[in-house]
């Protein structure tokens, strides 16, 4: 064959393929449509997922390479939900998974499937795969872009809440393993601006994003050392005792009445006129919650019984053990359960609170760690707890500790509030500025 016929059909067979791309680009902007959820910028277009994408490549792609070469492999679990990354991959031969597992390469997009990653969402971007290769869950499915379409830009709108609750409504099977069918990323809208917007917001949403991540953690650190206020104050005080020459004494010996089990009652949602005071509705710090108050009806003796007044200690004996909390006047009346026992102390001898706050004591912790009888779970009677040693002050000296210890709790109360504006102030950003990414608005 001459030069010149080789020459002819080389630039043949180019303006073939010169055609076949051309054409390809024409049907797939045919395919854009024009027409979404929302209004987008002159330069966008609205396109289905199915036209800019492969979706579940076929293995056909691989069929002649070897078992031997080293391959990739991603197991549900190595995908974050917070960072939407890949963590601690495996490396495996391609022997032993080329067959039972989810086939993809360097660049795909990887979306979890299944009812239990739809909450908070398991989607990632394959990257750093050994030999460009990767298997995982079959619980994958995996999205290959095309070319009118960055990785990044498909990974960024998957992970968004409304994706995931709209992907969520699709999802076909039996109750608990329902899945995501593929069809319905075929046919979701997805808003497409030009590669170089594409690349240029993908680029912003990565500076905004890294740096919420990085305030959140240090949130994170300043709930912790917010935590750890109470926590010294109250060390502060109790530590001192000797030194104080505080006498120690026995728990029964500063109590008005003996100890008393609480009430077993068939307890209702239903708000009525007596509150049922559980171990559930004690918060670690001792206040109570709200969020799932009982309720219930009694007559007027088992009401007088059981019925809580201001200054009673309740502790309980078991599940969470020890877990302490000084009543307060509520809008209901109120009584306690069977797995607390109440403590009325001799107010000539002991201020409540002052308990109350020695409850959050290491000494304290140290006591319930050494006295609880392991049995089907841990438990304290009403009698050991009569055996706890308490450093008492003098009652002055109480009233100055209890003083000091409730302005440090308020201070720590007004932390973790304004912490908890902030944590939903953080969980907010990131969704907002991804919906602005969306529109054309960063």
């Amino acid at each position: 064959m001459s030069f010149i016929t080789s020459w002819v059909k080389v630039m043949a067979e180019q303006i073939t393929m010169d055609a076949f791309l051309a054409e390809r680009k024409e049907s797939t902007q045919k395919r854009i449509k024009k027409q979404g959820p929302y209004q987008l910028p002159e330069n966008w277009s609205w396109a289905k997922l199915g036209d800019i994408c492969k979706i579940n490549p076929s293995k056909r792609e691989i069929k002649d390479l070897p078992d031997n070469i080293k391959v990739t492999f991603v197991p549900m679990a190595a995908v974050s939900e917070i960072t939407g990354e890949i963590e601690k991959p495996e490396i495996r031969l391609l022997g032993e998974v080329r067959k039972g597992y989810t086939y993809f390469r360097e660049g795909d997009v990887l979306f979890a499937k299944i009812t239990p990653c739809m909450e908070n969402g398991k989607s990632a971007i394959a990257k750093g795969l050994v030999n460009g290769l990767g298997f995982g869950s079959t619980e994958f499915h995996v999205l290959r872009p095309l070319g009118e379409v960055i990785p990044e830009w498909i990974h960024y709108y998957i992970r968004q809440e409304s994706f995931r609750e709209e992907a969520a409504r699709s999802m076909m099977g039996s109750v608990g393993q329902q899945r995501v069918p593929k069809q319905f990323l075929v046919n979701a809208m997805i808003p497409l601006p030009p590669i170089h917007e594409q690349k240029r917001i993908v680029a912003r949403l990565e500076e905004l994003v890294s740096r919420a991540e990085e305030a959140k953690r240090l949130r994170r650190i300043a709930k912790e050392k917010t935590e750890k206020i109470m926590q010294a104050a109250v060390y502060k005080v109790f530590s001192r005792a000797e030194e104080e020459g505080w006498r120690r004494v026995k728990l029964g010996s500063i109590l008005a009445r003996k100890p008393q089990y609480g009430l077993t009652a068939r307890s209702s949602p239903e708000e009525k006129e007596i509150r049922y005071i559980r171990i559930s509705d004690i918060k670690d710090n001792g206040e109570l919650k709200n969020d799932d108050p009982r309720f219930l009806d009694l007559d007027e003796k088992e009401f007088e019984k059981y019925k809580l007044e201001e200054g009673d200690i309740l502790i309980a004996r078991s599940g969470t053990v020890g877990r302490i909390y000084l009543h307060k006047p509520l809008k209901q009346k109120a009584v306690f359960a069977s797995y607390l026992i109440r403590f009325k102390l001799d107010p000539n001898k002991v201020i409540p609170k002052f308990l109350f706050y020695y409850g959050f004591s290491p000494f304290y912790k140290k006591f319930i760690e050494s006295t609880w009888r392991i049995v089907a779970q841990p438990n304290i009677n009403a009698k050991r707890y009569c055996d706890l040693e308490i450093p008492l002050a003098p009652i002055e000296e109480q009233k100055k500790i209890t003083a000091y210890l409730d302005k440090v709790r308020e201070i720590v109360e007004s932390l973790r509030k304004l912490q908890q504006r902030t944590e939903e102030e953080l969980e907010n950003l990131v969704p907002s500025v991804l919906d602005k990414a969306f529109k054309g608005e960063i």
